[in-house]
């Protein structure tokens, strides 16, 4: 596996920070930016403490190689006056040496000089932190003795503890010796791991007063996102495809003002549902036109559609036409009552989207499906026609007429768009609050691109399945419709060889929907 596609199954199975919410990847970046800051400020001020710490023992090694007269400019015994120690302790001789060459002499707790001539130790001082003045031991003499005047102020370790030392020709010369004097580092090292402490504790208060503070300044600055999300979210769940005209919700005017991002975001919200609800408003116009128009032909339809019938009846029943005559009035009297078919269907539909309905009531719906097969059977014979029903009736809350329309239609599309001999199966179960009624056939099945639109109105497909016996399309519309106002839904599955129609509604008794 390459490394992009590790890379990319990393990023599929964890979550990254994109997935995180705004706020906290701005409490996120603003602590991070807080913690880069504190380490900088804190790394700067080690560093500067440091360089400030190490020039004072710097300055201090001068001063103290100054005194012994090792360094440029001054002379041996300088400062002689200043502070005498009293005996014993440091700047005595102590045995170590003639106190005139002012190695040991004033020396403050911590530091040591150590006094070198031709390679060889002449003379040593340590001075305690109780100021009392030792010679150097022998592992430390064998370090300070490799201490180069030309190297400058250096760090060495030695058995009392970290050293900032320095050596210093004699301005005699070589000849006369080096001075090598040296100060305890402890108190720089104390004064900066304070410093450190400090500039920690500091820091992570620092962070833990931002992090809280960043939390509830950053989460009432978003709120109004969460207000924006919530018009959106109850938007999305309005059922504006079914006729709804109307968007109630409003981004509030506090999250609705120019000025803030937060606030042109909700403007251009609201501006949008305002527009949305002048689209429905107009296409739930147009669709009541439409509606109305279909209602007020069909209905003025079914007159003369009538009377073309009869008239057509009433001519071949009593009327010498001849054979060709007799068969344009045959044609006459079978397209009017398609079309006459096809009205009532309209006038159905433009009844339910009116909500012109019978009442709802116990139906027993074992039989009406025994009904429905048993006019199935008379219509299309040539079909093998099953029943799977339970023992016991079922009984459903519904509109006995339009459930009764609900198996003559499926009933109808089952042999209407397959070939002869297709066997019919309808069952039916009962469960605890629901009753599933399923029409299956075993015909060529349905074609899937038509899936998705087969319960649309005039929607047509007879080059999936045989048998094109000029189908209005609206079938499957009205089952769909009277199977959703009695509460209950509907759902096909097909593929060559089987085609089933499922349809669940409440038993009565159940919660209506």
């Amino acid at each position: 596996m390459s490394g992009a596609e590790t890379r990319a199954g990393a990023s599929a199975g964890q979550p990254g920070l994109r997935s995180h919410p705004l706020r906290t990847k701005l409490i996120l970046a603003t602590l991070a930016l807080l913690t880069a800051t504190c380490a900088a400020l804190g790394l700067f001020s080690h560093v500067a403490m440091s360089r400030y710490l190490t020039g004072v023992l710097d300055d201090g090694l001068e001063r103290a190689a100054g005194r012994a007269g090792f360094r440029p400019g001054a002379a041996a015994g300088d400062n002689q006056g200043e502070g005498q120690p009293a005996p014993g302790r440091a700047g005595t001789d102590n045995g170590a040496g003639p106190r005139g060459n002012g190695s040991e002499y004033g020396q403050r707790p911590g530091s040591l000089t150590a006094h070198f001539e031709d390679g060889s130790l002449r003379r040593s001082t340590l001075v305690l932190e109780d100021g009392i003045a030792v010679p150097v031991s022998g592992p430390d003499l064998e370090l300070l003795a490799e201490v180069d005047p030309d190297r400058g102020p250096e760090h060495i370790d030695l058995s009392g503890g970290r050293y900032r030392v320095d050596a210093f020709v004699s301005p005699a010369g070589p000849a006369d010796g080096v001075l090598v004097t040296g100060l305890s580092t402890a108190q720089r090292d104390s004064t900066l791991a304070s410093l450190d402490l400090t500039m920690v504790v500091l820091s992570l208060a620092g962070l833990l007063v931002t992090g809280v503070a960043g939390t509830v300044i950053i989460r009432r600055s978003l709120r109004p996102l969460d207000q924006l999300a919530a018009v959106a979210t109850s938007v999305s769940k309005l059922p504006l495809a079914s006729g709804e005209v109307e968007i109630p919700v409003r981004v509030p005017a506090a999250a609705a003002r120019p000025g803030s991002e937060v606030g042109t975001v909700g403007l251009a919200l609201n501006g949008m549902i305002d527009h949305v609800t002048n689209a429905l408003r107009a296409r739930q116009a147009s669709e009541m036109k439409v509606r109305q128009f279909v209602a007020d032909a069909s209905h003025e339809l079914r007159t003369p559609l009538t009377s073309i019938r009869g008239y057509a009846e009433l001519v071949l029943l009593s009327e010498q036409v001849s054979p060709p005559g007799r068969s344009a009035l045959e044609r006459v009297d079978s397209e009017s009552k398609r079309m006459s078919a096809l009205v009532e269907d309209l006038l159905l539909l433009a009844r339910l989207d009116e909500g012109q309905r019978g009442e709802r009531a116990d139906v027993d719906l074992t039989e009406l499906i025994v009904e429905a097969v048993s006019d199935a059977q008379v219509s299309a014979p040539e079909y093998g026609w099953t029943l799977m029903l339970p023992d016991e009736p079922v009984v459903v809350s519904a509109v006995e007429s339009e459930l009764r329309q609900v198996l003559i239609n499926l009933l109808s599309n089952a042999h209407k768009h397959t070939a002869p001999a297709t066997r019919v199966e309808i069952g039916l179960q009962a469960g605890a609050a629901w009753t599933t009624l399923t029409v299956t056939d075993d015909g060529q099945g349905i074609d899937p691109d038509f899936i998705d639109s087969l319960f649309s109105r005039f929607s047509k497909a007879d080059s999936a399945r045989t048998g094109n016996t000029g189908s209005t399309g609206l079938g499957l519309a009205i089952v769909s419709a009277l199977v959703t106002v009695n509460g209950g839904t509907i759902e096909v599955e097909s593929k060559p060889g089987r085609t089933r129609f499922t349809v669940v509604l409440p038993l009565a008794g159940a919660v209506a929907v």
